[in-house]
């Protein structure tokens, strides 16, 4: 569903802070909690912002609907710095470790880098495609040595 730019403008967050009126500072509530936002009770979204790629089929469509609860869940319930920190974590135990462990630890980096950049896919000009197969291939060959390929 496409918002006109006339509703962007009117929404209250575009409106300078001057404009809005003096008010106590409130901490911003988090989704589906406080008075719905905008018409409809939906936040509008950024210009040129989609959820799902359009004309989508096939896996794609898939995946990017299986994807919207785990991404949802990530990015509204956990803390933002959670999901950075565990991988952190995993990739500097890969690195760490120099035997298979190592290697079972930069797994779920690599499934979630992956995973990432399958769904970033469309949207992406050449260089950045070419550095999310660069970083790929490299998180793949750390855990070949790891698992103990070369």
């Amino acid at each position: 569903m496409a918002t006109s730019e006339e509703d962007r403008r009117r929404h209250p967050l575009a409106q300078p802070a001057a404009s809005r009126g003096p008010g106590p500072k409130r901490p911003a509530a988090r989704p589906g909690q406080g008075k719905s936002q905008g018409r409809g009770g939906k936040r509008p979204l950024p210009a040129g912002e989609q959820f799902f790629t359009p004309g989508a089929t096939g896996l794609r469509k898939a995946v990017e609907q299986r994807s919207a609860t785990p991404m949802a869940f990530l990015f509204t319930q956990v803390p933002r710095w959670v999901a950075p920190a565990v991988l952190v974590i995993l990739l500097l135990a890969g690195f760490a470790v120099p035997n298979w462990l190592g290697g079972l630890a930069v797994l779920p980096v690599i499934a979630f880098v992956g995973w990432l950049a399958y769904l970033s896919w469309p949207s992406l000009g050449v260089g950045g495609k070419l550095l999310r197969v660069a970083m790929l291939t490299f998180l793949t060959l750390l855990v070949a040595t790891r698992f103990g390929a070369f």
